[in-house]
């Protein structure tokens, strides 16, 4: 594998000027970090379409591209099923929690459950936020040793190692400013790298669209939607139906763009609602158009295997990038593999970003609500560091953790169903307080616990179940407490007359 990584000495300097080049361009924003709100949201300054491609690069990451070009290889369209359920789920965001997080001047959608339950709630929905991302991003950060290592020849380990530190400078010293340019820039350059790779391929295939149309089609792999339904065992173990997709979909994006602090804090980094708003909604096309390019890639593969009589490799996920490293030109090769690196530090920035601005808000600023900010930026930057050691950490221990894609959807999609589901209670009921809350929560998560290791159900299903049995929990156990627990009444979140509202700039 060296020796072929010598050979491409072209391409490990596209590579290696993409490193170094990324990395100064992000650190060059630390001058801006003046205080907290600048280093975790950006001091609320970046347009709405940057914040648009910022929330894609952060739903994209490499499992995206290494692991989707694997599932149309291995199957067929149907995962683009989900997507249906990425738009209901945009939607429902933009009514249901948008206007909450706009009520006054918010850093985490923890705060939200403090301000509605109280500070229990709040840090056992950050502590659930804070360990199911740390072991999520593992899983990503695994995704890019693939790579590098099919590229430099190291090992898992030492690629690994490289990315985090590289990454984890510029997010330490540019913050959320940082972040948010970088994936601008990092995912305009994984798109043009996918748009090039699939016209390289399609070069490859003789008889050219022609050909894969007619063997792909013979094979079943433009086959996008199944409606088929009955409710069975059976019916609820498929991944990838038009149900699933629809409404596993509509809950797994409601929960992970609504509750998690990865995509909540580029939210919340708008300069008003409307401008959020239209930023998420926009982050629809482009990943439609992104999901439907890779899936078309791994079709593309499909045909060129089969035309070589090449053996299908024992690790799918390495298909796309072994292809790329091998067969593209000099230079082009280079810039397809720094194009999958550039989604891969993208998440792994924001990634950071948002579990250190989860633990220094929701734990520390709940202890020491007039710290300083020399204080509160100093602690953001250390948390920064120590959770760049813990996704490190955890890269490693990914490796034995099966396809990676699949296996990264699935970690986020168990605890999901209860932070949504207590997120729902809270916007959308007056009565339940916080110890139903708490029971509700508990309940979610070990019904989802359950489902997860002792049934066949798909991870598809995981945040629907995980919702509806957090919030009827919560609900069921608030007819139960007594009327002493319900005068400790925090305020009803849709009615914060107090708290300053977000200025609305002209561009709105």
């Amino acid at each position: 594998m060296l020796e072929v990584a010598v050979m491409h000495y072209l391409d490990l300097g596209v590579i290696l000027c993409y490193l170094g080049g990324i990395t100064w361009f992000g650190a060059r924003f630390r001058r801006n970090q003046k205080n907290l709100r600048d280093y975790l949201l950006g001091g609320r300054s970046a347009p709405w379409w940057a914040i648009c491609l910022s929330i894609v690069s952060a739903e994209t990451s490499t499992l995206t591209i290494v692991g989707t070009p694997a599932l149309s290889f291995s199957g067929n369209l149907g995962f683009l099923q989900l997507v249906f359920g990425y738009l209901l789920a945009r939607i429902v965001i933009s009514v249901v929690f948008l206007p909450q997080y706009f009520r006054g001047e918010m850093f985490t959608a923890y705060e939200l459950m403090r301000r509605r339950f109280g500070e229990r709630i709040r840090k056992l929905t950050a502590s659930i936020f804070l360990v199911t991302r740390a072991l999520a991003e593992g899983v990503r950060v695994f995704a890019i040793s693939i790579v590098v290592s099919i590229v430099l020849g190291t090992g898992e380990i030492w690629s690994i190692v490289v990315i985090v530190l590289l990454t984890l400078v510029y997010t330490f010293e540019g913050g959320m400013t940082a972040v948010i340019w970088t994936d601008v820039v990092q995912m305009s350059l994984y798109i043009v790298g996918a748009v090039v790779s699939f016209f390289v391929i399609l070069a490859h295939i003789p008889g050219g669209w022609g050909h894969v149309a007619a063997l792909g089609g013979a094979a079943g792999k433009f086959t996008l939607f199944d409606f088929r339904f009955a409710p069975s065992i059976e019916f609820f173990s498929r991944n990838y139906s038009f149900w699933a997709g629809l409404i596993g979909g509509c809950f797994l994006t409601t929960a992970s763009h609504g509750t998690d602090q990865l995509m909540v804090q580029r939210l919340l980094s708008a300069r008003s609602e409307r401008q959020s708003r239209r930023a998420l909604l926009s982050s629809w096309v482009v990943i439609f158009v992104q999901f439907s390019l890779f899936l078309l890639i791994g079709i593309l593969l499909f045909v060129y295997y089969r035309d070589q009589h090449l053996p299908a490799p024992a690790q799918t996920d390495r298909i796309y990038p072994e292809f790329l490293w091998r067969n593209l030109p000099p230079g082009v090769a280079g810039l397809t593999i720094a194009a999958i690196l550039a989604a891969a530090m993208a998440n792994l920035s924001a990634a950071l970003n948002s579990l250190a601005s989860t633990t220094v808000v929701d734990f520390f600023h709940g202890r020491r609500p007039g710290a300083s900010d020399t204080l509160s930026l100093w602690l953001a930057r250390r948390a920064t560091v120590a959770w760049g050691a813990v996704l490190l950490a955890i890269g490693i221990l990914a490796r034995h953790w099966g396809p990676v894609l699949e296996a990264g959807l699935t970690i986020a999609s168990i605890p999901s169903g209860a932070l949504l589901g207590v997120f729902l209670l809270g916007v959308l009921t007056s009565k339940p307080r916080e110890g139903a809350a708490l029971a509700g929560v508990l309940a979610g998560m070990a019904a989802v616990l359950y489902v997860r290791f002792w049934t066949p159900i798909a991870f598809t299903w995981y945040v629907l179940i995980g919702t509806t049995v957090t919030f009827s929990a919560a609900w069921i156990a608030s007819r139960f407490e007594r009327p002493s627990e319900q005068i400790q009444v925090r305020e009803p979140v849709g009615s914060l007359p107090h708290l300053p509202q977000r200025h609305t700039t002209a561009e709105d």
